[in-house]
Formats: structure tokens, C-alpha cells, sequence
């Protein structure tokens, strides 16, 4: 009897060890079911969000006279920035330079530099299309007659990828022209030249050295700086310097030359560049040991840094709008 008792007896306990057992896995299901219920709908509703904040995205596309026939368009093409001062009164100020010359025409923008785009994008939510996002949204738009204008300075090799993409969409497009870059006659360098001493002649006090610090390119078009030193010395400009910071002539070729000149105190540092961007505001006026302006600093000199990028200046912006027009009266 004690042994059907004890028997009945563990019976009833692991039956309720049992009934223990159903009861925590029913709950650990509910939660495990909770988790996967709410996990769902974080997901969903990130998932909103995110669809949220590129329909937010896709609407500041900036398009200029977005009221004009969308089957015209005006693809302005520039490197890009991340300096938003800057990028508004130089790449901005060349868009809008040219949206109000061709009013029937919607003008739209490209950066090619990617890494610039991402940086926009996720910094302050920007979205800029590179070239061929921007080729295919055109499309997509009903674009028939494109005429793309690099704000680039030279036919270097930025320029030369966009003729090289462009040629896929040849057979996408009614009519399709591309524009010359900033430097490529010599009316182009008669009109820069002028424009670079005009910006700068309040500092033309004979003992001032002015000095122009543009890109470079390993490119054969890297040749402009050398051409726009040569136009400026030979229009008696013999204290204005042309320098890159990525080719010739160098930061060492420049600063030899001002000081075989042996009659300057001060120099004034300016851009060559259409943007004062990260090489202007660092490469040039910033602090570092390997700055222009602590070069010339470190070798006597009264320093003055400009931040002003070309793209701002109106006698540049005009020759942008000239070389447009030249490709929409290569359409007729």
C-alpha cells in the first residue's frame, strides 16, 4: 500500500511538474510571440519612415523654372561641395544665372562626386543625383532636348567621364548637347583673367603678391594654369601667381617665384576654383603645417586668405550662361 502511495504520490508530482513545465513554455510562446509582434512593427514603421524621409528627399529635388515645358531641360553639372555657404553662392548662383537667361528651360543639378553626395545626404538629408541619376531621372521626366553645362574649369578628366556616359543616352533624348567647360578659348581666358584681377585689384598696391591656388589634374588639360599664368604676365599683371594643389604648377613653384621677385611684403591668397570648398578653406587658408598660407606665413610674408570660390563672381557667371547658349544654338 505505502508503495502505491508513493507511486501515486510521484505520479501527482510530475504531473504537475508537467503542468509547470506547459505553463512556462506557453508563456515563454506569448513572449517569444510579443517580441516577434513588436519587432515586426518597429520594422514596419521604420520601414515608413524611411520610405517617409526619401519621398521627403525626392521632393527637394532642386529643380529652377519648374514651371517651364518639362520636355527642356538644363543639366548643370558640378563637382559639388559639402560647404553649404559656399555651394549657394558659387554652384547656386551659376544655376541661377542660368535659369534666368533661359526661361524655357528647366535647369536641373548633378554633382559628380559621389562621396559628397553621400556626405549631404546623410548629414542634413539633402538629395543631389550624380550624372547618371540625374541623366534617367531626365528621362523618366520626359525630357526630350538636354543640354548638360559643366561647371568645371577644364576639359579634364571629369568631363571627359560625362562625354563618356552621355553616350548611352544618345538614343534616349530628341536632341543632346553638351557645353564647354570653363577654360577652353581664348576669349574664355581673356574674360577670367579680367575677372580674377577685377576681384582682387583692391589689394594691387605694388608690394602685394596675388596668388591663385587652383586644383590641378593629372590630365593633359592640366596645361590651363600654366596658360593663365602666362595671360596674366603678359597683360603686366607680373604679381599675380597661379599655383594647384594637386599637379604643377606647385605650392614650392609658387611660393620660389614670389620670392625671386624679392619686392613683396604681403600676399593675398584667392581660388582658382569655382567652389571655396574643403581644398580652399583647408589646403589654402587653413592652419596645418602644409597649408599655403602657413607656408608663406613661415617665409616672411603678411598673409591674407580669401574664401571666395569664382562661381560667385558675375563676369564668371556670364561666361557659364555664353557657353549654354553656344550649345542650344548648336541644337538648331
Amino acid at each position: 500500500m505505502k508503495k502505491v502511495l508513493a507511486f501515486l504520490l510521484a505520479a501527482a508530482m510530475m504531473a504537475s511538474m508537467s503542468m509547470g513545465s506547459v505553463k512556462v513554455m506557453a508563456e515563454e510562446t506569448t513572449e517569444a510571440a510579443a517580441e516577434t509582434t513588436a519587432a515586426a512593427e518597429t520594422t514596419a514603421a521604420a520601414e515608413t519612415t524611411a520610405a517617409a524621409e526619401e519621398a521627403k528627399e525626392l521632393e527637394a529635388f532642386p529643380i529652377k523654372n519648374a514651371e517651364a515645358a518639362a520636355d527642356k531641360a538644363i543639366l548643370v553639372t558640378s563637382f559639388g561641395t559639402s560647404y553649404n555657404d559656399s555651394r549657394d553662392v558659387t554652384i547656386g548662383a551659376v544655376e541661377d544665372a542660368i535659369a534666368a537667361a533661359f526661361p524655357e528651360y528647366q535647369v536641373r543639378r548633378a554633382f559628380t562626386a559621389q562621396i559628397i553626395i553621400d556626405i549631404l545626404k546623410e548629414r542634413e538629408g539633402l538629395a543631389i543625383d550624380n550624372f547618371e541619376e540625374a541623366l534617367d531621372r531626365a528621362v523618366a521626366d520626359g525630357v526630350k532636348t538636354l543640354v548638360v553645362q559643366p561647371t568645371h574649369l577644364m576639359d579634364g578628366l571629369e568631363y571627359n567621364d560625362m562625354i563618356e556616359a552621355l553616350k548611352g543616352y544618345e538614343d534616349k533624348f530628341e536632341q543632346l548637347a553638351i557645353a564647354r567647360p570653363l577654360l577652353t578659348s581664348d576669349e574664355d581666358f581673356d574674360v577670367v583673367s579680367k575677372a580674377m584681377v577685377d576681384v582682387t585689384s583692391q589689394y594691387d598696391d605694388g608690394e602685394t603678391a596675388i596668388v591663385f591656388m587652383g586644383h590641378g589634374t593629372e590630365a593633359e588639360s592640366n596645361k590651363i594654369y600654366q596658360q593663365m599664368q602666362d595671360k596674366l604676365t603678359a597683360d603686366g599683371k607680373e604679381n599675380y601667381f597661379v599655383g594647384t594643389v594637386e599637379a604643377t604648377p606647385s605650392l614650392d613653384d609658387v611660393l620660389a617665384a614670389v620670392q625671386e621677385k624679392g619686392t613683396y611684403k604681403k600676399v593675398v591668397l584667392r581660388d582658382m576654383m569655382v567652389v571655396a570648398g574643403d581644398h580652399a578653406n583647408n589646403d589654402m587658408a587653413g592652419d596645418e603645417e602644409d597649408s599655403w598660407k602657413t607656408a608663406f606665413t613661415n617665409a616672411g610674408f603678411e598673409v591674407t586668405a580669401v574664401l571666395e570660390g569664382l562661381g560667385q563672381v558675375p563676369a564668371i557667371q556670364a561666361q557659364y550662361v555664353a557657353h549654354t547658349q553656344e550649345a542650344i544654338d548648336s541644337l538648331q
